[in-house]
């Protein structure tokens, strides 16, 4: 059978719109189908994935293509996806093919599958391995808001590396340095250019942190303790630089989640709003003073924290602090969730583009009110007036100029 490419009209695969989850994941159904045959093959492992069901005890999977192929690092690329502008077919299309062979382990357990999984986790490249399933994979397409998606599951029988990976010096460092925290060892690597992706990669499968610390942890919980480590390390930076010197604001996008961000020439506090453009009285929210929180953001959750990573990135390369009002609008192009990825990607989007900067915090509100209704409709007077960060503002110049 062949199956036509994304980009062809065809009745099944293409309904006209770009972003279509219906179109998109019957192609990968039907594609996926047809490569797994069997219950043995050899393939290239790309990333270890780490369940949370059953905690302490608890899936421990290997994600792989049913085939060896030359683009497999393709497939669990979230930063490569976003500098590109690959769309929501084309990443369903990599992660429905990634079989998630897989077993049970205890989080402090070992074996052999978990030392393979460590390997392939720190490699720079992906690493060829043969395959043994006890069943053929059964399909399905996972969505999570943490994680990207994931495809066919199957319970493993036997896995076996076929070459040695290559592995980057500076990773050997903080693997084999079991006096080092895992925070820490994190920054590190951060500090050397490794992205978040593959950091929260090598902290699930305990590859990291001090010896007898070191554990299993569910990729979902990877990605966010990963994320916070950081911006708590970035956070600390920013607070030794003065104030930025005007109003400003920040727009841009990604797969449907357009970011605005408002900057005041104020102390270290941040904000994030949520909501669907096509309600306006439905928002989710999470604050920090200049202090910072003591829970976790329960509403916002993961994006949360890739927000203000971005952010707070942003400012460091400006040598400067202030206090950020974050508004995410969420449009209709955004079919599917694909994981806190995409939040932290849209965010970095909307601080690299040019800043339009205001005289007063009344006129960039102004701007934020009318840009809202222009582009999506959407009146922003309930988001402003229910703004925690607007409020402290407020009480701030009043308290200056009684002073």
């Amino acid at each position: 059978m062949r199956l036509p490419k994304l980009s062809e009209k065809h009745p099944l695969f293409n309904c006209g719109k770009i972003n279509c989850p219906i179109c998109a994941k019957a192609y990968s159904q039907i594609k996926v189908k047809t490569r797994i045959i069997k219950e043995n093959f050899s393939t290239e492992g790309i990333a270890p994935f780490v369940g949370r069901y059953g905690y302490p005890t608890i899936n421990i999977g290997l994600l792989a293509p049913p085939e060896e192929k030359d683009d497999t690092w393709l497939y669990d690329a979230p930063k490569y996806w976003a500098v590109h502008n690959f769309q929501i077919p084309k990443i369903i299309d990599f992660r429905s093919s990634l079989i998630n062979s897989r077993n049970k382990i205890d989080i402090k357990g070992k074996n052999k599958f978990l030392e393979l999984n460590q390997e392939v986790s720190m490699a720079s490249t992906p690493v060829d391995v043969d395959i043994n399933l006890k069943d053929k994979p059964h399909f399905r397409i996972s969505y999570d808001n943490y994680m990207a998606p994931t495809g066919p599951y199957a319970e493993l029988k036997k896995a076996k590396l076929t070459e040695n990976p290559n592995i980057h010096t500076k990773v050997q460092k903080v693997h084999y340095d079991t006096d080092l925290k895992s925070q820490d060892a994190l920054i590190y690597l951060y500090n050397n250019k490794f992205d978040e992706n593959f950091l929260s990669g090598i902290l699930s499968v305990g590859n990291i942190g001090i010896g007898k610390n070191r554990k299993l942890v569910p990729t979902r919980w990877s990605i966010t303790a990963t994320d916070d480590t950081l911006g708590k390390y970035l956070l600390k930076e920013i607070k030794n630089h003065n104030e930025i010197n005007n109003y400003s604001a920040f727009f841009g996008n990604y797969l449907g989640n357009y970011y605005l961000i408002l900057c005041f020439p104020e102390v270290w506090s941040y904000e994030l709003f949520e909501m669907h453009i096509s309600n306006e009285n439905n928002f989710m929210t999470d604050h920090e003073p200049y202090e910072g929180r003591k829970y976790y953001a329960e509403e916002t959750a993961g994006g949360y924290y890739t927000v203000r990573l971005a952010i707070l990135e942003k400012l460091n390369q400006m040598k400067k602090q202030g206090s950020i009002l974050a508004l995410r609008f969420i449009t209709g192009d955004y079919t599917l969730p694909l994981g806190v990825w995409v939040t932290r990607e849209a965010s970095r989007k909307a601080m690299e583009t040019r800043p339009i900067e205001f005289s007063s915090k009344e006129l960039m509100l102004e701007y934020a009110k009318k840009l809202a209704k222009k582009k999506f409709n959407f009146n922003l007077d309930n988001i402003l007036k229910n703004s925690k960060l607007l409020k402290n503002i407020k009480q701030q110049s009043k308290l200056i100029k009684f002073l």
